[in-house]
């Protein structure tokens, strides 16, 4: 009986230590906190408890904005897919490397000459990455053209996007996404719709047909002939549902439209990428220089100009820091994407994903980020293959405060429950009647299962917090922003 107790007990024993390290190890791990803080708790009982958190990840990380010591962390060191908030990263070495007066041009160059009103040889159109062209900036050219004096072209009208390389989409692009605005095509030269910027994009819109039965009306933003539209859908009675499905062919820049739009219904819309955006520039160039009455003898193509060439017109975009609202704001891909490559282009003359993420792991360096534990594929986050730790998401948050430009940084974050689209941005419908409201300044982030919010946060004592939530494995994306809001809250109530 002796014998059963003690092999018994030794087992006990055993089983005792064996399971605690195990146990432990998957404890979340608290920093300078002692057990009974309130916010450790508060933070804890959400994390470990709420039910939408079952089966998934989460990333925490908590810092003092004024000391960057770690308040509290969650899994903080363990890489997660980032979705848009990889953008902090982006803009924050852009603006390193740039600088916040930095401006994009487009040129157009003459080889050649020009006697009475004709232009001997060939005009180029060279674009250096501006994603903030619009079509009204192909009018003004055409009308510089148009006051030099030129009436007709005798030669081509070339296109020059030879400023970046020729890959139009980052690698980890899926078929799904490369159709809408968020996925689209990234040139040297490229064109907007609207003053959202969303780059190599057109606005196709469905208003119903004036009576049922007729087909709809479509309108694009801006017009243009490059686009073909295949309306197949029906303007239907009002008792009907509407359901209009806007899908672009691939490898084509055929638009299909089918479904149903009942004849009182408010118009659909949808942004759809430009399929080769360089070509997309040139023709509505063509048309600006028609509409001016300008004629091309040679024909349009794309090329790449000479060295030696007369600058006719130039236009600049906005500086950077003005660029930084639109892009953060409104959780803008193409211009992530276009800075990754123009920081490549001026740094080590290679406008391209690689060069251009070179760059931006150099910078993460000189403020001490440890770029070893991430794997960077992107600009924007939409990559599924991007991995980051909150912990180090975080500890750039911190950083950053400490350089000139950071409140041109700050400002481009999005405003929790601002209603001002400008200025609360993606966070402008969260957080409204809570205590983080106008309190929270962050950078949002969604991606199938993924969802994050990243960035500072003021609370009642006066005190501002650093914080990076990361979510990751979640069956519904979506149901992440009420985790984070929750804990944005405890956060602004501390």
């Amino acid at each position: 009986m002796k014998k059963a107790l003690v092999s018994l007990l030794t087992v006990v024993l055993l089983f005792s230590i064996a399971y605690t390290p195990f146990q432990s190890a998957v404890e979340p791990k608290v920093s300078a906190n002692e057990e009974g803080d309130e916010l450790v708790q508060k933070l804890n009982q959400l994390i470990n408890n709420d039910p939408l958190l079952a089966g998934a990840l989460a990333g925490v990380s908590v810092r003092s904005a004024e000391e960057g010591e770690i308040v509290y962390e969650h899994i903080a060191d363990t890489r997660l897919r980032p979705a848009s908030n990889m953008k902090l990263l982006t803009a924050a070495a852009a603006l390193s490397v740039l600088g916040e007066d930095y401006r994009f041009k487009t040129e157009l160059l003459s080889k050649g000459q020009q006697r009475g009103s004709v232009h001997h040889g060939d005009i180029y159109l060279k674009g250096y990455g501006d994603p903030t062209l619009l079509k009204e900036d192909f009018t003004n050219m055409a009308k510089a053209l148009k006051k030099q004096g030129i009436k007709m072209i005798k030669g081509q009208l070339i296109a020059d996007d030879s400023w970046y390389d020729d890959e139009r989409l980052s690698e980890d692009i899926i078929w799904k996404d490369e159709s809408y605005y968020y996925g689209a095509q990234i040139s040297a030269l490229t064109v907007s719709p609207n003053e959202d910027y969303d780059a190599g994009s057109v606005i196709v819109e469905v208003k119903p047909g004036k009576q049922e039965g007729k087909k709809p009306e479509i309108t694009l933003q801006p017009n243009n002939k490059y686009v073909k539209i295949n309306n197949n859908a029906k303007t239907v009675g009002t008792s009907d549902k509407k359901e209009i499905d806007i899908v672009r062919e691939h490898g084509t820049n055929e638009i299909t439209i089918t479904g149903t739009i009942p004849i009182e219904a408010t118009s659909s819309r949808e942004w759809i990428a430009i399929w080769e955006p360089t070509q997309y520039a040139l023709e509505l160039l063509k048309d600006s220089l028609a509409d001016e009455g300008i004629k091309i003898h040679g024909g349009v193509r794309v090329g790449v100009a000479p060295n030696q060439t007369e600058v006719l017109y130039e236009q600049q975009s906005m500086p950077l820091k003005e660029l930084l609202i639109p892009f953060m704001k409104l959780s803008n891909n193409t211009h992530a994407e276009i800075l990754i490559k123009e920081m490549g282009k001026v740094v080590k003359n290679e406008g391209s994903w690689d060069a251009g993420l070179e760059v931006l792991t150099d910078e993460l360096k000189a403020w001490g980020i440890n770029q070893d534990t991430m794997l960077l594929r992107d600009g924007s986050g939409i990559s599924h293959v991007t991995l980051l730790p909150a912990n180090e998401l975080s500890k750039l948050l911190y950083e950053v405060q400490k350089e000139s430009w950071f409140d041109v940084y700050f400002h481009s974050l999005p405003v929790a429950g601002h209603a001002d689209r400008m200025v609360g941005g993606t966070l402008r419908n969260r957080l409204k009647n809570s205590p983080a409201e106008g309190h929270v300044y962050a950078k949002t982030g969604s991606i199938s299962t993924v969802s994050s919010l990243s960035g500072y946060v003021d609370n009642k004592s006066g005190e501002r917090y650093v914080f990076s939530i990361i979510l990751n494995n979640m069956v519904d994306g979506s149901k992440g922003k009420i985790i984070e809001d929750k804990i944005a809250t405890i956060l602004a109530e501390q």
